[in-house]
C-alpha cells in the first residue's frame, strides 16, 4: 500500500501544484476586479491633489510722466586755460592746487622788475613829452600874437602851430606808451578770470613763460554745472513734439551718479543742438544741474533721465510676475473660477521697482506674482491669496500663511 500511495504522489504531485498556482492566481485577479470596482463607485477628483497656493496682486495704477533715459557726463559751464599775457621768470605761485579760488584772485606772480623799470621809462617820456607840449603851445600862442601885429611871417605861425600839434600827439602817445607799461606790469599777476576750482600748476617757480607757449594751469567752474548726453532722433522728436503742444521750452530732467539708487537729482533742458547727426542719428542735449553741495565734478559719468511735459496713466507689474517664452513676455492672469490664464503683455521702462506694462492688460486685474513655477499650464486651478503689488517674497508667504 506504501509503495502504491507513493507512487501516487510523485504522479499527481505536478497536477496538485499546478493547480495551487492557478487558485492563487485568480484570487489575485479577484481582488483587483474588486479594487477597481470600488474605484468606479468614488467620486470624481478624489486622491487629487489640491491646487497649488499662490500669491496674487491687483494690476497697480498710477500716473507717471513718461520719460527716456541716457547716459552722459558731467562738464563744467566754464573751463579756462591760464595763460601769462607777458614773458619772464615764475617768481611765486600764490595759491593752493585743486582748491576754489575767487575770480580775480592772483594765482602766479612773474619776476616784476623789468616791467617796472619799462614804467618808470614810460612815466619819464610822458612827462618830457607834456614839458615839450607846453613849450610849443606857448610858443605858437606868442606867434599868433606877433602875426597878428604884423612883426612874423604867416609861413613861420604855420611852422609854431605844426609844432604846437606834433607836441600833444607825443604826449598821447607817451600817454598810451605809459597805460601799457602799466598793463604789463599788472599782468605779472595772473589772476584767476573767473571763480571756480584751480587745477595742479604746470609750473614751478624759476621758469621762464610766455603768452604763445605756456599753459600754467587750468581752471573749471563749480555751480552750476551742466550734463551732456546724446538722444535719438525719435525721443527728439516726440518731446520736441510735446512741448510745442503744451508751449513748454525747458523739460525736467533728473540725473544718477555711478554708485547712486536712481536719479536723486533735479535739472532742466537748456539746449539741444541744431542739428541730428547723420551718421549716428543721434543730437545733442545739455542739461544744468544746481551744484551748491559740489557733488558733481567734471568728467564724471551720469544717467540721465528727460521726463515728458505731462503725466500720463500707466499700468504697474511686478517683474518678478513676468515670464518669457522666446521673444514673448507673458504673466498668468486670476480667472473667475481660479484658474491662472496666461496674458502675452509687452512691457516698458521700470520705475521703482516695477515694470510698466503698455499693451496686454487692464486695470483691477490680479496676476499671479509668487508660486508661478507651481503653474504647469494655462487653465489650471490654483489656491489664490491676495498680496500687495511689488511685495517681497517674505511678506507675500507671511500673508499666505495667514
Amino acid at each position: 500500500m506504501n509503495a502504491s500511495t507513493n507512487r501516487q504522489d510523485r504522479l499527481f504531485r505536478p497536477v496538485r501544484q499546478v493547480a495551487s498556482r492557478w487558485a492563487i492566481g485568480l484570487l489575485a485577479l479577484s481582488g483587483l476586479l474588486g479594487l477597481a470596482g470600488c474605484a468606479s463607485e468614488a467620486a470624481p477628483g478624489e486622491g487629487m491633489p489640491p491646487p497649488p497656493e499662490v500669491s496674487v496682486a491687483t494690476v497697480e495704477q498710477r500716473e507717471i510722466r513718461p520719460w527716456s533715459e541716457f547716459t552722459g557726463r558731467i562738464e563744467a559751464v566754464q573751463t579756462v586755460q591760464l595763460r601769462p599775457r607777458v614773458s619772464g621768470y615764475i617768481e611765486r605761485i600764490a595759491y593752493e592746487e585743486g582748491q576754489e579760488v575767487r575770480q580775480g584772485q592772483v594765482l602766479f606772480v612773474i619776476d616784476q622788475r623789468p616791467y617796472r623799470a619799462a614804467l618808470a621809462r614810460a612815466e619819464a617820456e610822458l612827462a618830457r613829452a607834456r614839458t615839450q607840449a607846453e613849450l610849443t603851445r606857448s610858443e605858437a600862442a606868442r606867434a599868433e600874437r606877433l602875426a597878428g601885429q604884423r612883426v612874423i611871417s604867416t609861413e613861420e605861425l604855420d611852422q609854431r602851430r605844426a609844432a604846437a600839434a606834433a607836441a600833444q600827439a607825443a604826449v598821447r602817445a607817451a600817454a598810451a606808451a605809459r597805460d601799457v607799461a602799466a598793463l604789463e606790469l599788472e599782468f605779472t599777476e595772473v589772476r584767476a578770470p573767473i571763480a571756480g576750482r584751480a587745477g595742479r600748476a604746470l609750473v614751478t617757480p624759476g621758469n621762464l613763460v610766455g603768452p604763445e607757449t605756456s599753459v600754467l594751469t587750468s581752471i573749471v567752474s563749480v555751480d552750476p554745472v551742466h550734463v551732456v548726453f546724446e538722444g535719438d532722433e525719435l525721443t527728439y522728436l516726440r518731446f520736441t513734439r510735446e512741448a510745442r503742444t503744451e508751449g513748454k521750452r525747458r523739460s525736467p530732467v533728473q540725473v544718477g551718479l555711478a554708485g547712486e539708487e536712481g536719479f536723486p537729482h533735479e535739472g532742466v533742458l537748456d539746449f539741444v543742438d541744431n542739428h541730428v547727426d547723420p551718421a549716428t542719428g543721434t543730437i545733442v542735449a545739455r542739461a544744468v544741474l544746481d551744484n551748491a553741495g559740489r557733488q558733481f565734478t567734471p568728467g564724471l559719468f551720469a544717467r540721465v533721465r528727460l521726463l515728458g511735459p505731462e503725466p500720463v496713466k500707466a499700468l504697474l507689474v511686478d517683474p518678478k510676475a513676468v515670464l518669457t517664452d522666446q521673444d514673448r513676455r507673458y504673466v498668468y492672469v486670476l480667472g473667475a473660477d481660479n484658474t491662472a490664464q496666461r496674458r502675452d503683455i509687452r512691457l516698458g521702462r521700470e520705475l521703482d521697482g516695477l515694470r510698466v506694462v503698455e499693451s496686454g492688460l487692464e486695470p483691477g486685474e490680479k496676476i499671479i506674482v509668487h508660486g508661478v513655477q507651481k503653474v504647469f499650464f494655462p487653465g489650471m486651478p490654483v489656491q489664490p491669496v491676495e498680496v500687495a503689488m511689488g511685495a517681497p517674497p517674505a511678506v507675500a508667504a507671511a500673508a499666505g500663511s495667514h
